[in-house]
């Protein structure tokens, strides 16, 4: 018997995008360390091109395990042909989460007894299925029909509609799917909506012969006016906190969730600089604040930006070449830059997040990341008053961005502060000082 895996599946997400007007000074820092996926022990990731109710999807693959086990069962709007699906390239996904991804960043503070010229702040930015098939007459009496059946790369695909939940089941069942207990009752109510169901398993032969060491991620391109993601299948199999991260692209602006709330991760806040070798600690225990703060009925915006620019910088923009790798489907010569990215976060288990998500396009053009800021003290001599004043202040301002710090992560304040010390010790302190007079 063969495992289902049911992958999250994201349907029908609408997107949009918005202009970017430059500030007059951009941010004075240096992108230093970034929150990518790999932080997450259980985390899937989907793209979503739309424009319209035309959508491209495309959902990466994080099945551990053996690829002769691997299935997956997504819902879809409508019946998919073989030209409607594709295999994509994982390296596309990489680029989209490097580029968006939450960032550290890092200044310095001038001397105080020569401060820069307002001009002179600027800094440039970091750079055919296998298993026993039955007859259509027992499909038939099962009230399943097969609409579509075909191979895309090493992936065998067969479009199935149902009428009914149990004959599904019984369905996947006879053709070597063990289905996760509670499928039936999480079936129905797709199977109501009238919606199909995308079903896939590995091809070895194909698989073996092209020597790919991963699953690659499976497009699929169809128009519907539904703007929907059912998570609720892929709650099956899931036994811990599910983290799902949605890289929404589109010409118009920025897209959030209407039957949960979308609100933007904590930012800009200032952090001790020892923050800058834990990054990977520090956004974890801020992210896990966050989520339980705001009830754990929420999605987390990480980004929201112009593909044609960033600053800081985690990584470059998409050229035009991988957005089209990456779906985008309306560009032209003279649309090159019209793509807006709109990163979602959402941590999520079977009962605090009973509902598949519902989305919704908005006029908010506004730009967002997720951004935490490092700033280093000045610390070669000053013998004038402003100097005096600067270096009394710091003090202060270590305290400020301990209990930040505290608050943000729920970190004890004691250990943070005793780190907090021998980090601003070692920088006010040059390591000759110990030797020389």
């Amino acid at each position: 018997m063969k495992f289902i895996r049911v992958l999250i599946s994201l349907l029908l997400a609408v997107v949009i995008v918005i202009g970017f007007t430059p500030t007059a000074l951009a941010f004075c820092g240096f992108y230093v360390a970034k929150a990518d996926t790999k932080l997450y022990n259980q985390a899937s990731q989907v793209v979503i091109a739309r424009n319209g109710d035309r959508t491209i999807l495309t959902m990466a693959n994080d099945y551990q395990g053996e690829v002769k086990d691997f299935a997956l069962v997504v819902p879809v709007p409508v019946v998919l042909q073989q030209d409607q699906v594709n295999v994509g390239e994982p390296k596309i996904l990489e680029r989209l989460d490097a580029f968006s991804a939450p960032r550290l960043v890092e200044y310095f503070d001038p001397d105080p007894c020569n401060p820069p010229v307002m001009g002179e702040l600027r800094s440039a930015p970091a750079a055919v299925m296998g298993g026993a098939t039955r007859s259509a007459r027992d499909e038939s009496a099962l009230g399943v029909t097969v609409e579509a059946r075909f191979s895309v790369g090493e992936y065998d695909i067969v479009i199935l509609s149902a009428k009914e939940s149990n004959g599904l089941e019984t369905w996947l069942n006879r053709n070597g799917y063990r289905i996760p207990q509670g499928a039936n009752q999480l079936l129905r109510p797709y199977i109501r909506q009238n919606m199909k169901f995308f079903v896939a398993k590995v091809n070895l032969e194909e698989f073996e012969k092209a020597g790919y060491q991963f699953l690659r991620p499976i497009q699929m391109a169809y128009e519907s006016p539904k703007f929907m993601l059912p998570i609720r299948l892929g709650m099956m199999n899931a036994t811990t906190e599910q983290d799902l991260i949605v890289y929404v692209l589109s010409p118009k602006g920025q897209a959030e969730i209407t039957n949960y709330r979308t609100v933007n991760v904590p930012s800009d806040a200032e952090i001790p600089i020892f923050v800058k070798n834990e990054f990977g600690d520090f956004y974890n225990a801020m992210f896990q604040t966050a989520y339980t703060r705001e009830g754990k009925k929420v999605a987390f915006r990480e980004y929201a930006w112009d593909m044609g620019s960033c600053d800081p910088c985690s990584a470059d923009p998409l050229n035009p070449e991988e957005l089209r790798k990456a779906g985008v489907f309306w560009l032209t010569p003279n649309m090159l830059n019209n793509v807006f990215i709109t990163r979602l976060h959402v941590r999520y288990t079977r009962d605090k997040f009973p509902e598949d998500l519902m989305f919704q396009e908005t006029s908010n053009r506004q730009q967002f990341q997720g951004r935490y800021i490092l700033r280093h003290p000045f610390t070669e001599e000053m013998t004038c008053r402003a100097g005096r004043v600067y270096q009394q202040s710091l003090s202060q301002r270590f305290e400020q961005e301990a209990q930040t710090l505290a608050k943000l992560t729920g970190w004890n304040i004691q250990d943070i502060r005793k780190k907090t010390s021998v980090t601003t010790s070692d920088q006010q302190t040059p390591w000759w000082r110990n030797v020389w007079p």
